[in-house]
């Protein structure tokens, strides 16, 4: 049995929580370069253009990419051969972010009693925390701070099977549209289809994980990936919703087996500045 100190999390955590804010994953960077290039209307070149120079102004000065510095999510595989130490998993996750949103001087935006008093919690905790246990003696933490803005537009139906990929499409199409400059386009989509109501919701996040430009195993979900992301793309929305060839950079999919009865649909919209880091202890 391996032991993992809390403290060593906490470190972990905090230092996740300040360079995902600064640093925009290699991929995400490679789909923006791409975008540019593709994009066909001159003003959403430009805009894409000052999207790229602010990631590079972040990463230069080591500033928030966007002032949204999000809700801490985070994703947790501990191996089941690993034993905390020194007090709670969650804790420490929690006491992390409280450590990094602090530290690092980024915005706190989480509130207490939703929609009561809403008092700021002042240190960007709780995190939403979903662990996996998994076989080994590691702890992979995954952080995902996910902004207001984009959270927004996400949307779920518990469509019929008899609805079919059809169905999956419009809805698809149909929150993408409805959420137009909301979300800060270009974004990512994530799409999960099949499980419990909280389990598709789930899987759509987990989905905008996925890098860019990699499909879906299954060559009928990533055929639907690439032909979601052309329509999207139709729409005209475009860059920051100026209009354009690039209203998103992917469509990522997931699935999980589903009951014969239903076939709901959740979808998770990311904005461009779409955030995720990992590391492993």
């Amino acid at each position: 049995m391996r032991k993992i100190q809390v403290e060593q999390i906490i470190s972990a955590v905090e230092s996740l929580c300040i360079r995902s804010n600064i640093e925009l994953p290699q991929d995400v960077r490679i789909a923006l370069d791409k975008a540019l290039e593709d994009e066909a209307s001159p003003l959403g070149r430009e805009i894409i253009k000052d999207i790229i120079k602010n990631t590079e102004i972040a990463k230069e000065e080591y500033i928030p990419i966007c002032q949204d510095t999000g809700f801490a999510v985070f994703f947790l595989k501990l191996g089941q051969d690993v034993q905390i130490v020194g007090g709670n998993l969650n804790d420490a996750i929690n006491e992390g972010v409280r450590r990094g949103y602090t530290n690092g001087y980024l915005r706190k935006s989480i509130v207490t009693d939703p929609f009561l008093k809403r008092v700021n919690t002042k240190d960007n905790t709780p995190a939403i925390i979903h662990t996996e246990i998994v076989p080994g003696d590691k702890l992979t933490i995954t952080i995902a701070p996910k902004g207001g803005g984009s959270e927004n537009m996400s949307a779920l139906r518990m469509l019929k099977p008899a609805d079919g990929v059809e169905g999956i499409k419009n809805f698809v199409i149909e929150t993408v549209d409805k959420a137009g400059s909301n979300p800060c386009p270009p974004i990512v989509v994530g799409v999960g289809v099949g499980g419990t109501i909280d389990m598709t919701t789930l899987i759509a996040k987990k989905a905008l994980l996925r890098p860019l430009g990699e499909h879906h195993p299954q060559p009928e979900v990533a055929a639907l990936e690439k032909e979601l992301l052309e329509e999207i793309n139709k729409l005209g929305i475009g860059p920051q919703g100026f209009g354009g060839t690039t209203t998103a950079l992917a469509v990522n999919i997931e699935t999980f087996p589903a009951h014969i009865a239903s076939m709901p649909v959740a979808i998770n919209i990311q904005c461009h500045v779409a955030r995720h880091m990992e590391v492993e202890i």
